[in-house]
């Protein structure tokens, strides 16, 4: 099935669902066998009322927990059923025995189902061979093997749908939850490799330049609350009246000037060129475009030593925009940088269609390249 496809099926299931849950379980449990014994109360006859009642109330009732032991709940309803036609009795309360069926393929295995149609079809074999009019056979019994067929059906096909929708939340968790790790992996890697650098600077002139000590601590508070502010928008914590959320956007394009100018102040020297407009590439697209190039930008910061030079190159196209993050540290294996910021990167990357390339390049220093393809249905960022 195609994603647009299965969308939609699973909307439509949702919205059947909602409808239904309108009434509280216990009504659907007791709405049949209710209606069933208003009907033979109703309408048997006075001398045939005991007996139907009886048997009405053995065959109905039980249905009332077939949720909770639908197995439990066949086996009382096909005894009933057995014993009725032991007594020779017809009753319209006969169909609780295909909503017993139904509640048991739709709880259990195949194999049980099957059994459990086998028992029901017995029980059509005889209930045709006793009240079948003038000696037919093959026609009532085509209709009732029609009936158990269809119940068993159904309650197949409503185990799986319960079992597409149950793997279709796992997915959407684990989706969520590898989502929230690359956000906090890329903010907490990111601003305290910031902060120990400039702690690191603070340290070193607190002696000969106390200004400079001074501005660079300033600066590790700043990293701070910024890391603490994209955490709580990245977990949805952030809420929309806090003065924070206007003071600090989404990431995007615009915002990488700034990361620049602090890994500058980090002690990475980063250069920054975009070409092309930005404002048409869709808001995610560019929150994929910021978090590449911090990562990239902070595995430098971490792998290369003092007098490193780091250079961002993003082009922005009407439906592409490609990034390309270069450094001129010296040579290392790509086992150096490796661990999840790679594979983050790669992750994120690929969810825009772009294969991520990482690695030494032949004049020396490490580059990353990666083109996003938003497939021109960007909208305003």
């Amino acid at each position: 099935m195609c994603e647009a496809g299965a969308s939609a099926y699973h909307r439509r299931v949702m919205t059947e669902r909602r409808w239904a849950s309108r009434l509280p379980p216990a009504v659907w449990d007791w709405l049949l066998p209710a209606l069933l014994l208003l009907h033979v109360l109703t309408t048997s006859a006075p001398a045939e009322l005991p007996a139907a009642a009886a048997l009405t109330a053995a065959l109905a009732l039980p249905l009332v927990w077939r949720r909770r032991a639908p197995l439990v709940v066949f086996g009382a309803v096909a005894t009933a059923a057995f014993v009725q036609w032991l007594v020779d009795v017809q009753l319209p309360a006969d169909i609780a025995l295909l909503v017993a069926l139904y509640a048991v393929a739709a709880k259990s295995s195949r194999r049980v189902t099957l059994v459990a149609v086998t028992v029901v079809e017995i029980g059509a074999v005889l209930a045709c061979l006793r009240w079948a009019t003038d000696g037919a056979f093959v026609t009532p019994f085509a209709a009732l093997s029609a009936t158990v067929v269809a119940a068993a059906v159904l309650g197949v096909n409503d185990r799986s749908t319960r079992a597409y929708l149950g793997a279709v939340r796992e997915r959407a968790v684990a989706e969520e939850r590898a989502r929230i790790t690359r956000e906090m992996h890329d903010i907490v890697t990111h601003n305290l490799s910031v902060m120990v650098a400039l702690t690191d600077a603070a340290v070193y002139a607190q002696h000969r330049s106390p200004d400079k000590a001074t501005e660079a601590m300033l600066q590790v508070s700043e990293t701070g609350r910024q890391a603490l502010t994209d955490m709580r928008r990245s977990l949805g914590v952030l809420r929309t009246d806090e003065p924070d959320a206007a003071l600090h956007p989404l990431p995007g394009i615009a915002q990488l000037e700034a990361l620049a100018g602090q890994m500058c102040a980090a002690g990475l020297p980063t250069g920054l060129a975009i070409d092309g407009d930005h404002t048409h590439v869709p808001a995610t697209a560019q929150l994929t475009v910021y978090r590449l190039v911090q990562e990239a930008l902070t595995n430098t910061l971490k792998h290369t030593p003092t007098g490193t030079r780091a250079k961002v190159r993003v082009e922005c196209t009407a439906e592409t925009v490609t990034v390309d993050v270069t450094d001129t540290g010296p040579p290392t294996s790509p086992a150096t940088r490796s661990g999840h910021g790679i594979t983050g990167m790669r992750e994120r990357a690929a969810g825009y269609g772009g294969t991520l390339l990482a690695g030494p390049r032949p004049g020396g220093g490490w580059g990353v390249h990666t083109r996003l393809d938003f497939g021109g249905t960007a909208v305003s960022a």
